[in-house]
């Protein structure tokens, strides 16, 4: 591009007579290419038609690089500038218009070629106004004067392309003759084809059919489908009394007994808004031939051929024109459902080309054929890592199931296997089986879905570097590369196995520093917290002084393969996600001492589940703790023990020969007397164990079950199931402990009281202390116009005593500036792993694929290397 390739128009002068309007339709996501001469007026029409931000202008992009829009020189760089922006809008989605004269081939040929590259339509707009009214008003412009010729030699190459724009690949080309014309267009942006984002279900989608018109009844029937029929009794619409809609992913016909069945029944529906459809590659085929294209008859198609004969020109008529008007593929619910034929990538998803249309029609192949002579597929489903569930079908298999965010119901009925449907959002399967083997497949059903049960489980680019994980109830969480790298090194060598490892417990923040005297903690600060935010009723739980667990339990050992693809018992985790103890027959052994409870409980029956996933303390704490019992506490203690009897010893000597030293000795005194008090605050919470003999768990919350987090009910609910589960323990020797509570109204000066004096009891007996919980669980403050941020999910009111064993023997003595410790990150972090932590049970139970549910998890480990005081 050389001389004035750009524009330097002025404001148009409105023609006296204006011609109606004209109204140019426009793709939402496109590239709109400007044509037109200098001065033509293509950045006032960009202004008044498009948003500044939609606009990439070349002279804007010249003064990028060159600091003058007029610099002629610069041009090469700033089209290079010029396309890589458009390039990064459109790889982002977004409709992109390019403000230059574009009246050369070669420059509309780059811009067509990354409009294909994308995926995206590319569209011309054409300003075609006289040369004289062009010069008249560059003439108008002080900073940039034109060569005579250069106008003349533009509005030459404008006159030789108009005709060739649409060979060039515009998908659209709008011509607008005039200033008339020009200040008479109107854009009116138009959605694609796939975009029915605003359809949200629920949805009933159903795999291949081929031509199999009883098994498609019959699953129609038992989705709860009510069938109308015309008036020779065939199948010709069906309606679900809930106003489900149902969606065809294609292969609808070939092969099986009754193709026009099929055909009838679906367009049916379509025509009633009762159901949507995407074309397979069998509908392609048949399109193709009665369109009169060459194709080879194979596959089935003969049989759909024959079956068509039958019917009227009519009837073949409308199929025809239904295959025709059918979309590659659709985005639903706001774009968190994609369906189509045989799978389709992220990059592709709401996007429109030959190149999208083949995908989703035939898939990928790897170039290589199998043993049967038929293509290999590639696993674009083990890669695929995107936030849309994609369903799809095209290459059978034995059993629906997930494969990341994927799953392929093309379970073979034609070739005698069953005829899938998935229920969306409730990700439930409902199959039927097919009446007999309608076709002989060359190919048998293979044994697994495309990459197992889980495609590709976890990917390191999964997890590394910096990390941004989104949450439905704190928005975007952040993960340092550090704190990421931190994370791996314990997940990678430490951790159990990443299949079971679907939750790890949050961090909790401490209540406010307290100003009474003696007291570092105390719970009228987390009353008045709670009450501050609007949370009136909170319940107290005495906090146990043990090991925080997690519980995965099985109600049998096919339950948890089913779900989690382990067999076992289930498995006993702790806050990093390593298991809690070493010895593996001493964990089954609470596993099966938690599962024969549950059983008795009636909780597996009444949650309709085959596993609960638990939220406990394991006791007693030398069970875990042992080695820092013995590093950090026991030789505090002794050391103390040994030392200082024997300066008290030393100094009454002293005192005895008549030294002043009254209060050094006092002094020593209340050190030994604070030393004494740590060793028996630790030593409260460690007992001997052997076997199941002296061990204690004490669960307080159901945090999952099949299909359901548990998590967001309210803790009243949950701690009934415990009490439940509790006594449902083996009662002559009992591992099972219940969790003491007190419900507290934080509006109520006695309730607040009666709060503070059990606390006070319990911390007196030895207690470790209490943590005060919003009793509704998932609490949050109000915000205009709905929910505002998230409320603190637990505040931990710690003992006296216990106290002591974190800030040292002595720490009553040293209040004031303990009193000075900033609680704001830590209250940060508790709130940011307890969003993720919820995430993760979320995702869990919408059964999403291990990487989604992992993403959360690992973040929730990586934050737990954030640099925060440990004592808090």
């Amino acid at each position: 591009m050389t001389d004035a390739d750009t524009d330097t128009d002025t404001d148009a002068t409105p023609a006296q007579d204006a011609p109606p309007t004209r109204r140019l339709p426009v793709t939402d996501v496109s590239l709109v290419v400007l044509i037109g001469t200098t001065g033509a007026g293509k950045s006032s029409f960009a202004r008044t038609h498009f948003r500044p931000t939609q606009v990439v202008s070349s002279d804007f992009c010249r003064g990028l690089v060159a600091d003058d829009e007029n610099d002629q020189s610069a041009s090469a760089e700033a089209f290079e500038v010029l396309h890589y922006i458009v390039g990064k809008r459109l790889a982002a989605g977004r409709l992109t218009v390019v403000d230059a004269t574009n009246v050369q081939p070669e420059a509309r040929r780059q811009l067509v070629k990354i409009a294909r590259e994308h995926d995206v339509l590319p569209i011309a707009i054409v300003l075609d106004i006289p040369p004289a009214v062009c010069a008249e008003r560059n003439r108008h412009r002080p900073d940039r004067q034109l060569p005579p010729h250069v106008i003349p030699r533009q509005q030459r190459e404008l006159r030789r392309s108009l005709k060739g724009l649409e060979r060039e690949g515009f998908r659209k080309v709008h011509v607008l003759r005039g200033e008339a014309e020009v200040a008479a267009a109107e854009i009116v942006l138009e959605k694609r084809f796939n975009d029915l984002r605003h359809l949200t279900g629920p949805f009933d989608v159903i795999g291949d059919i081929h031509g199999c018109r009883s098994e498609l009844e019959t699953l129609l029937t038992r989705l709860g489908y009510t069938l109308g029929r015309d008036e020779q009794g065939r199948p010709v619409d069906a309606v679900h009394p809930q106003g489900r809609t149902a969606v065809f992913v294609g292969d609808l016909v070939d092969r099986g007994p009754d193709s026009p069945g099929v055909l009838r029944l679906v367009m049916g529906m379509v025509a009633a808004g009762h159901a949507v459809c995407v074309p397979g590659n069998h509908e392609n085929k048949l399109g193709r031939w009665m369109d009169g294209r060459k194709v080879t008859v194979s596959h089935g198609l003969q049989e759909t051929l024959d079956q068509l004969a039958g019917e009227s020109e009519e009837f073949r008529a409308q199929v025809r024109t239904f295959i025709r008007d059918l979309v590659s593929h659709y985005l639903l619910d706001g774009g968190n459902l994609v369906v189509c034929h045989a799978g389709l990538p992220e990059k592709y998803h709401g996007r429109a080309s030959g190149r999208v249309r083949s995908h989703a029609l035939y898939g990928d192949t790897t170039g290589e054929t199998d043993e049967y002579g038929l293509p290999v597929r590639y696993p674009w489903a083990e890669e695929y890592r995107g936030r849309a569930l994609v369903v799809y079908g095209h290459t059978p298999v034995p059993t629906a199931s997930f494969v990341n965010n994927t799953i392929c119901l093309d379970t073979g009925c034609v070739f005698g296997g069953s005829l899938t449907a998935l229920r969306y959002p409730e990700r439930e399967l409902v199959a039927v089986e097919a009446e007999q083997e309608w076709y002989a497949p060359i190919r048998p059903l293979h044994t697994d879905a495309p990459g197992g049960r889980e495609g590709r489980p976890l990917d390191l680019a999964d997890v590394s570097g910096r990390r941004i994980v989104e949450t439905a109830l704190h928005g975007r969480v952040s993960v340092r590369e550090e704190n990421a790298a931190a994370a791996l090194e314990v997940m990678s060598r430490f951790a159990l196995d990443p299949r079971l490892l679907t939750y790890l417990p949050p961090t909790m923040a401490p209540s406010a520093t307290s100003r009474r005297e003696g007291y570092l903690e105390h719970p009228e600060e987390a009353f008045a917290a709670y009450r501050e935010d609007g949370v009136r009723h909170v319940v107290c739980e005495e906090k146990h002084m043990g090991s925080r667990a997690v519980v995965l339990v099985a109600r049998d050992g096919a339950a948890l393969e089913k779900r989690f693809g382990v067999e076992g018992p289930g498995a006993i985790w702790t806050r990093t996600g390593r298991a809690f103890l070493s010895d593996e027959e001493l964990t089954d052994a609470v596993l099966e001492r938690v599962r024969a409870a549950a059983e008795r409980a009636g909780l597996f029956e009444e949650l309709a589940t085959g596993w609960l996933l638990l939220d406990a303390e394991l006791m007693p704490w030398s069970l875990k703790a042992v080695e820092l019992l013995r590093r950090q506490y026991a030789a505090v203690g002794a050391a103390a023990g040994s030392a200082l009897p024997v300066v008290l010893a030393a100094l009454e000597q002293a005192a005895g020969r008549g030294l002043e030293l009254g209060e050094l000795t006092a002094r020593q005194r209340q050190r030994a007397a604070d030393a004494e008090a740590f060793t028996a605050a630790y030593r409260r919470y460690c007992w001997p164990t052997e076997g199941l003999s002296g061990i204690r768990l004490a669960p307080f919350q159901v945090l999952a079950a099949e299909g359901a987090n548990l998590a967001v009910r309210p803790h009243d609910e949950h701690l009934a199931w415990i009490d439940r589960l509790v006594d449902a323990d083996d009662p002559q020797a009992p591992i099972l402990r219940s969790t003491g509570r007190l419900l507290v109204d934080t509006a109520d000066e006695e309730s607040t009281a009666a709060g503070v004096a059990w606390w006070e009891g319990l911390t007196t007996a030895g207690g470790e202390g209490m943590v005060v919980k919003p009793l509704s669980s998932l609490a949050r403050t109000e915000g205009r116009g709905g929910p505002g941020g998230l409320i603190q999910p637990g505040i931990k009111v710690r003992g006296r005593e216990y106290l002591r064993i974190i800030y040292g023997p002595d720490y009553t003595r040293y209040l004031d500036q303990l009193r000075q410790r900033f609680l704001g990150h830590k209250r940060s972090l508790a709130l940011r792993e307890y969003a993720l932590g919820l995430e993760a049970l979320d995702r869990l139970a919408a059964n999403e694929p291990l990487w989604r549910v992992h993403e959360a998890v690992f973040a929730v480990l990586a934050l737990e290397s954030e640099p925060v005081d440990p004592r808090l």
